[in-house]
């Protein structure tokens, strides 16, 4: 098997996105077309963004395809098999996979297929960088496998096709069964596709020093008292990721409350009692926040979800602040148990006194390709996946009855 090299060309040569944040086109907006001699109605169409003009062309054919497959799941090996053949024989490109995937028991004893996975380049998370040779991913399995790749490319994104061969598929659009069409549609380019927005965060430790926090005169906020911090390069930022649903800090296995504030660019927001919080991107509107009561946000609104779990107060309910402003998240000065944070459900870790989570709207969205077009890809799944507005129609009623209701 082939493995990892520089030799391969950069996504960033193949690829050319045409599709911008809306933020950002009306801050170019601002800067160069003066308001006052625009009309209403062309200072509305250079604000709002067509999200039809979202769409992926390629400058060069893409030439390096991840495939990531679900793990555990002997049902895909066939898929797996299926795709691979594909890409390596009749499309010629340079197909890479995880070495643990390549090397499954059920891939080796495959002696028809042995020819195949000879020719596959091989690599290990958190060993092989392979975040500057890869021009489009596909994914077999299910909302896991994406959220995955986006794991692996703590910078820039390739483009990713997402085929559902999972439990939920919420996204991932593609069907398996036409993979030969619809991979060749996106090869030849145009087509649609949906910026996910992700979360850059950092962990940073003993950001709060113990004799400023004994000294602290600060006036109450509200009832709290806000710390007093550092500077911004203070502390040891121990953790730095992109995350493309959410990071969650709850008490984990303690009994008592969790305790944590609530900043927003600098500036004491609230203290959170409760289980937790979670602080997530409008794809994660739709996952742990959907199942705490938050809206669900379409994932083109350039915007972060902030939403209390089983808070202990009945007004606490969830917000939606701006993208680029930054969270940060501390300890309590009166907590009594430290906290919890995940990201993306992985690498977990305890927060305590003097540590800091900071979050704000990552400039590397994930690229993920639609089977239909923004809009009607996002509906389709809430009515598929999560059953919204699924119910029993009402019948019609009859002239007779009708008039009986009339009469009463």
């Amino acid at each position: 098997m082939g493995m990892v090299t520089e030799q391969a060309t950069t996504h960033a040569s193949h690829l050319m996105s045409v599709c911008v944040f809306p933020s950002e086109c009306v801050r170019e907006f601002i800067k160069t077309m003066p308001v006052s001699r625009r009309s209403k109605e062309e200072r509305e169409k250079r604000h709002i963004q067509d999200p039809a003009s979202q769409r992926l062309t390629w400058n060069k054919p893409p030439v390096n395809v991840l495939v990531i497959r679900k793990i555990r799941d002997e049902s895909l090996a066939e898929p797996f098999k299926e795709l691979c053949r594909f890409l390596v024989e009749e499309k010629q490109m340079m197909v890479y996979v995880e070495r643990r995937v390549a090397d499954d028991g059920t891939l080796s004893k495959d002696e028809n297929f042995g020819s195949i996975r000879n020719q596959l380049c091989t690599f290990r998370e958190g060993y092989d960088d392979i975040s500057d040779c890869i021009d489009l991913i596909i994914c077999l399995g299910g909302d896991g496998t994406l959220l995955y790749a986006s794991s692996l490319f703590q910078g820039s994104v390739p483009p990713v096709m997402a085929f559902h061969l999972g439990s939920l598929g919420f996204l991932t659009p593609f069907k398996f069964e036409s993979y030969k069409t619809e991979v060749d549609k996106v090869f030849e380019g145009n087509a649609a596709i949906t910026l996910r927005s992700r979360l850059k965060v950092k962990v940073v430790k003993e950001m709060l020093l113990p004799q400023q926090r004994e000294q602290d005169q600060e006036p109450e906020i509200n009832g709290l008292v806000p710390h007093r911090y550092t500077s911004s390069d203070a502390g040891k930022v121990t953790l730095q990721l992109q995350v493309l649903n959410e990071v969650v800090v709850d008490r984990g296995p303690s009994s008592y409350l969790s305790n944590v504030d609530l900043y927003l660019d600098g500036r004491l927001i609230t203290s959170v009692q409760g289980d937790g919080v979670i602080v997530s991107t409008p794809t994660g509107s739709t996952a742990y926040a959907a199942a705490a009561g938050a809206s669900m946000i379409h994932p083109n609104v350039p915007a972060i979800m902030v939403t209390p779990i089983c808070p202990h107060s009945l007004s606490f309910r969830p917000i939606v602040v701006p993208a680029g402003v930054e969270l940060m998240i501390t300890l309590s000065p009166d907590a009594r148990n430290t906290a919890w944070v995940s990201f993306d459900g992985r690498k977990r870790q305890e927060i305590q006194h003097g540590d800091c989570i900071k979050i704000t709207t990552s400039c590397y969205p994930v690229p993920s390709i639609c089977c239909h077009d923004l809009v009607y890809d996002w509906f389709e799944s809430l009515a598929q996946c999560l059953h919204w507005n699924v119910r029993k129609r009402q019948t019609r009623l009859t002239e007779a009855s009708d008039a009986s209701d009339t009469e009463n």
